[in-house]
Order: structure tokens, then sequence, then C-alpha cells
């Protein structure tokens, strides 16, 4: 039987992650950076802190590759990650990352592409605007599932040119290999990641399907690029591009549908800044950034690895150990930010870690602000007199991914379209 090493029996670790700290783990978070990098009990190393997460997200002693993981003194490491899908970039290391990310990036944002988004922005606004005429004639809305999930998955399958009318197809794999990210699984992890293996093993061969279509007749979609532009570094690999469609459909709007509820949620608990956004739509701009550093769609990073001894904030973390970078916690530090428990849409000097920093530096972040900015802007205009029906509201499950899975709505009405 394999141990489960995020499992530690007591460690702040393990009240973090379990699912009774879901609603607010933000005062473990603050118990946590007393010691800015902690050994935990399973020889786990928790990074907590501002500085000494943004300075191991620069370090190239830090790797995202699970083979470079060292099994922990009595634990055994599950079998490899997959044997037919290789993993994605995310979870390379240079070289390999930086060749595969330029040529996932060529068709998405600058220097190639640089109007992709912004190109999106009328169509966008469309689909926000439909959504919310859908809620006419209710008092009661759930806006994950009447808005924040839809929302994400029609731009992302509009983005790689993947039928909107296969969501129900794809949605029960990722939602699989999403679950794969819970540190702390009810069945274990061997079957946890079996379960997780043959999920993207069979989004990686529906994806190739589409692949496959495109190459014989391309369009103007990302999976069409991906598999005919010959830029400096030539074209992926047939796998590469499977492994990498798999990553943008899931990454293009899982992490935004959080964003967009966490963002809601906040608003409806911050009235003043909900009346606010409502009178100057440009405040969310703003907004949205301080809603990426108080409540991140993202909370940790549980799988990287020291490639060497690495001596940070007088911790010395050695070769193969396991760490976990919290960035939730990071992004409330009091040496970083002022006053960071509190929510300021108008908070300056705001670099949070919501999309992460360094070589990961999450690429889809120009959309992801785009989505949230015009949902949340759409959402205060026309709902009226909104209320939280349940607060806290049911959390999903994954600690790492962390969000409601539902949110509940009552609202007096519905202003027009502008």
């Amino acid at each position: 039987m394999f141990k489960d090493s995020a499992m530690p029996s007591g460690t702040l670790l393990h009240q973090i992650t379990d699912y009774a700290s879901r609603a607010d783990p933000y005062p473990l978070y603050a118990e946590l950076r007393r010691t800015p990098v902690s050994r935990q009990d399973d020889g786990v190393y928790a990074v907590s802190t501002y500085w000494e997460i943004v300075s191991l997200l620069r370090d190239p002693r830090l790797s995202s590759d699970a083979r470079n993981r060292a099994a922990q003194p009595g634990e055994v490491l599950p079998p490899e990650e997959d044997t037919t899908l290789p993993p994605s970039f995310l979870r390379l290391d240079p070289p390999e990352h930086d060749r595969l990310r330029r040529l996932a990036t060529r068709p998405f944002g600058p220097p190639h592409c640089p109007r992709r988004v912004h190109d999106m922005g009328g169509e966008l606004a469309r689909m926000v605007s439909g959504l919310v005429d859908g809620f006419q004639g209710r008092d009661r809305v759930d806006i994950v599932e009447d808005f924040a999930y839809p929302f994400p998955v029609m731009v992302i399958c509009k983005l790689l040119g993947v039928p909107h009318q296969d969501e129900a197809l794809f949605h029960g794999w990722a939602e699989t290999i999403v679950a794969a990210l819970d540190p702390n699984p009810a069945e274990g992890p061997a079957e946890r990641q079996r379960v997780a293996q043959q999920a993207r093993s069979e989004l990686g061969a529906y994806l190739a399907g589409l692949i496959s279509e495109h190459r014989r007749a391309p369009g103007d979609d990302m999976l069409s690029a991906l598999v005919t532009d010959h830029g400096p570094d030539g074209l992926m690999s047939p796998v590469e591009v499977i492994t990498t469609a798999v990553l943008l459909l899931i990454a293009g709007h899982e992490t935004t549908v959080n964003l967009i509820t966490n963002g809601m949620l906040t608003l409806l608990r911050h009235p003043e800044a909900l009346k606010r956004l409502r009178a100057d739509p440009d405040l969310a701009v703003p907004l949205v950034e301080e809603l990426l550093r108080y409540e991140p769609p993202v909370q940790l990073l549980p799988q990287r690895t020291a490639l060497a001894d690495i001596d940070i904030a007088g911790t010395v973390i050695p070769a193969g150990a396991p760490i976990w970078l919290v960035l939730a916690s990071g992004n409330r530090d009091p040496r970083r930010f002022r006053d960071p428990d509190r929510f300021d849409p108008l908070r300056r000097d705001n670099e949070h870690l919501g999309f992460g920093n360094g070589i990961h530096y999450c690429f889809g972040a120009p959309l992801a602000r785009l989505e949230a900015q015009l949902a949340l802007t759409e959402l205060a205009r026309r709902l009226e007199d909104p209320r939280l029906v349940e607060d806290p509201p049911p959390y999903r499950q994954n600690p790492v991914l962390r969000g409601p899975r539902h949110l509940p709505v009552a609202f007096g009405g519905l202003a027009a379209q502008r």
C-alpha cells in the first residue's frame, strides 16, 4: 500500500488541506507563516511567505518534473504519472519546458499574435450578456452552474476550436483530472492516479481526433495553429500537441471558474465594493487584481522538488525533497502587503502570486483577467439587490483549486442590457 505523503496527521498542511478548513484557510496560513520554511512530519517543506515563494519560483534548482522526486524515508512512491501521454510542459523543466511553452504561446499572444485576446473582447462581452439574459424571470441563480462555469468553457472552446456541444463529454474527464490534484484523496493516491490516467488518456484520444480534423482543414483557432504553424522552434510532435491541448482545455477554464465565483462571493460580502463597481466599470481592472491576491483560484503548488540543497530563510531544503509553495499564504504576507487581510479594490503595488511567478507564470493570465473583468462588471450592473443565500457556500473538495462548488444568489430583478 502506498503511503500518502500529503496526509501527515496533525500538521498544519494537513489541517489546511482538510475539507473542514476549505471555507476559510487563512488563519491557518497566518500560523504557517510564523516559520517561512517549515518541514512537515512527512518530509514536505512548506514555504508560506511571499519573498521566499518568489525566490523559489525563480530558482532553477526547483523542479516541476515529478520524475525528479525522491522517496522520503518509509515512503513508497506510486508508479509514474502516465504510460500513454507524457507530461505537459507545465510538469517539465527547461529546456523542454521552454521550447513547448514558446510553441504553445505563439498562436495565443505577443509577439506572434499580439491581438488574439484583445480581438475576442466583443465576443466575450456578448457571451456574458447572453448568459445573464438567461436569468430573466428568475429570482435566484447558482452563479457557478448558471454563469461562472459555462462562460469560460464557451471561451476556451472558441479559442481552441473545440465544439462547445461536446462539453458534456469532456466535462467529466476534466473533473477527474483536476480531482487528482487533491493531496488528500479519499480513495488513496494509487487509485486516484489510476483513474486520472484513464481520464487523461480518454480526453487525449478525443482531442487527437479533433487535431486530425484541424490538420486536414485548418481554421482560425489554436489547435489549427499548433499543427500548422512553422515557427523558429519547428512543429510540436503529434503527442506534444495532444498533451498541450489537454492542458489548455482544462487550465483554460477550471481556474477562471474559481476566479469569477470567488470574485462574486467577495463582492457580495463587500457590498460597498459591489456598489462602486456598478457605478464605475473601470474599477474592474484593479478589483480583479485584488481578487487574485485576496482569494486566488490556485491556493498552493504541491508538486515541486529540490534538485540540489537549497538554503532559504535559514533552512536547508535537501536535494530530492518535496516542496509545497503556498501561494495564497504569500498573498496575505504582512511583510509584503499592507493590511493583507483587507479587501481593497484600489490597492497599489499589488504584485500578487495569483498567476504564479517565474518560468511557469500563467500565460493565459491576460484572457483570465479579461473574462473576470467582463463577468463581474456585468453581474454587478445587472443583478438588482443581489444577496447570498448561503454563507459560507459549499466548496469544492479540492484545496489546490479552491472555490465554491455552488454559489446560490437571490436577486430582486434584472437590469436591461446596455
